[in-house]
């Protein structure tokens, strides 16, 4: 293991770093916990910051901001294990896009539509995979898990239709309750309900391994 805790050598590929899971998901979140406060305290921002004023509400000056903690944290990413997953820059992009739309037009509901529009997204090539007999999740975390064709296809269809769970439940946040509650379910509802998924995954990783899920090795 490297002498760095932030970086470390992914298993079973020489010479290919890994970042430390508590780094990677302060990255993750980081941009969402920026969007949240920021909406929270636009007001304030403004204030001490007048510039930022000319993108309007707080929710503009929130979502301005939740684009920029975007573009740090993948360029932190980059920085640490010099690769970027492919879920990340999905994300990251529709961020950008759908932000600069939000920004540019004014209209609060492209921002709002981005967690649909990005889980609708995974859905359709994880689903779509399938029905084509290609479990892709195999793909994305060969380097974490080693499981059999049976365990990669059952988890990539459970992540398929959690994706699609996560679009709709997107889509009745944000029609259906005020802005500030959208902001707050995005951090305080989406992260501990997906925590909640992969953690009810454990069973399934387990019958499905190849060899043990944590190395005991010393």
């Amino acid at each position: 293991m490297s002498s760095d805790p932030i970086i470390e050598k992914a298993p079973n590929t020489p010479g290919r770093r890994e970042m430390n899971p508590l780094v990677k998901f302060a990255l993750e979140l980081g941009p969402l916990v920026v969007f949240f406060f920021a909406n929270n305290r636009g007001e304030a921002i403004v204030t001490a910051f007048p510039s930022l004023a000319k993108l309007g509400g707080p929710l503009f000056v929130a979502t301005a901001l939740f684009m920029a903690a975007t573009v740090a944290a993948l360029i932190a990413s980059w920085v640490l294990v010099r690769t970027l997953p492919i879920m990340p820059i999905v994300s990251g992009a529709v961020v950008l896009i759908f932000g600069s739309l939000t920004l540019w037009l004014q209209d609060d509901v492209f921002i709002k539509m981005k967690p649909t529009i990005v889980n609708a997204l995974f859905a359709a090539v994880l689903l779509g995979g399938l029905a084509f007999g290609k479990p892709l999740l195999g793909y994305v975390f060969d380097q974490a898990f080693k499981l059999d064709n049976e365990g990669w296809r059952k988890l990539t269809l459970r992540w398929g239709l959690f994706f699609v769970f996560l679009a709709i439940l997107n889509e009745v946040v944000w029609r259906c309750f005020s802005t500030d509650f959208w902001v707050a379910f995005k951090v305080w509802g989406t992260m501990p309900i997906t925590m909640i998924f992969m953690l009810m995954q454990f069973p399934l990783l387990k019958r499905h391994a190849l060899e043990p899920l944590f190395d005991k090795k010393p």
